[in-house]
């Protein structure tokens, strides 16, 4: 574990249990909000579970708006909609319902409320000057760890380029935990930000920004989520697992605000990009190779030794397997003559940096020809 000196102040209230969400109602008027807007997506709308915290917040005297058109991997054109329901409703509270990517709009929507611009202003850490809105975060799956985390995700609608806007007035004030929203998640769904959850407790244990509180919770992130995962997979219904899911990836995101991520997601948004891949799927497919490359290091094998008696990097394959997810790139129509342009992407993103092993454009040619 390394003792490497850390400024942990924590932001997000953590609410856990089943049947937690209807404490919505009573928290948000806690914070002070009268005119509260949700920010989801049309499957959470359709599953009614928007509609249900309205009703929630509604029975304490609370005026609601929901805003329900997220799409998958929010981009800026997301945001600004969201903004424009939010002005025009007069929003003085926000709640993020879904995935990660309702939690990143609702996130990237109070940027722009608060302090104006647009969010290529607030692309980097800290650069809120204005008080930003009260936000309560409602995951609804299990993988982003958006929920316990101050950085929004915007990808810029004309580049595509992921933009990470952090500031510390960003992060939710409390994060609502109810296992009960994640069972009718569709299957795939489970599976997708399933490994996603996984990825970040393996990629935090080994950044080189990783200290003793962030090994705290990529340890126990990743015990939760490793055994709850093929619970899930056998029985969709198992509460208890989808409970250890949920927990172990806020968990596991609480780890990424202390530690950052490594050179799987570094690999796995060129892939989304160009090849329109699922980022869960994205960065499972990546994860086994990143491992065999970091463990060239014997202190960061031994961390890996320390999680998993065994092959970790097989264990990932297996699970992948396991879920029925796809292990070679190729499947998703990558070619050897791709290799070089997702390559040069790669080195690029943000993450590349705080992997252990810095991967020079050489490297991930080769991480994408291992996984060709």
């Amino acid at each position: 574990m390394s003792l490497a000196p850390f400024d942990h102040q924590p932001r997000t209230r953590l609410i856990y249990g089943n049947g937690t969400l209807s404490r919505v109602g009573e928290l948000a008027r806690e914070f002070g909000g009268t005119r509260v807007l949700v920010v989801s997506d049309p499957g959470i709308v359709k599953a009614g579970y928007s509609e249900r915290a309205a009703g929630f917040m509604r029975e304490v005297g609370l005026a609601v708006e929901i805003f329900g058109e997220v799409r998958e991997n929010p981009s800026t054109e997301d945001v600004d909609a969201c903004v424009k329901v939010a002005r025009d409703f007069g929003a003085d509270f926000i709640i993020g319902l879904g995935g990660g990517s309702s939690i990143d709009t609702a996130k990237g929507c109070n940027f722009i409320l608060t302090n104006g611009g647009r969010m290529h202003d607030y692309w980097g850490t800290g650069k809120a000057a204005k008080p930003m809105l009260p936000l309560i975060a409602i995951p609804t799956t299990s993988g982003t760890g958006s929920e316990c985390q101050s950085y929004a995700l915007i990808s810029d609608a004309e580049t595509h380029v992921k933009m990470a806007c952090g500031d510390p007035k960003a992060a939710a004030r409390v994060a609502i935990l109810d296992p009960e929203l994640t069972v009718s998640q569709p299957q795939r769904v489970t599976v997708c930000t399933g490994i996603d959850a996984l990825s970040h407790a393996l990629e935090t244990a080994v950044t080189n920004k990783r200290n003793a509180l962030s090994s705290l919770y990529s340890r126990e992130g990743f015990r939760l989520c490793h055994s709850g995962f093929s619970r899930v997979l056998r029985d969709p219904t198992d509460l208890e697992a989808r409970g250890m899911m949920l927990l172990g990836a806020a968990y596991a995101g609480t780890a990424i605000e202390n530690s950052m991520l490594g050179a799987a997601h570094s690999c796995a948004n060129p892939l989304t990009a160009k090849f329109h891949v699922v980022h869960g799927e994205a960065v499972g497919v990546m994860l086994p190779h990143i491992i065999r490359f970091n463990s060239q290091l014997p202190e960061i094998a031994a961390v890996y030794e320390s999680y998993f008696e065994g092959d970790l990097a097989d264990r990932v394959s297996e699970l992948l397997w396991e879920a029925k997810m796809p292990r070679h790139i190729a499947d998703y129509g990558v070619k050897e003559e791709n290799l070089r342009d997702l390559a040069e992407m790669a080195a690029k993103q943000w993450t590349a940096q705080f992997n252990p092993r810095l991967p020079s454009v050489e490297d991930f040619v080769e991480l994408y020809r291992a996984a060709l």
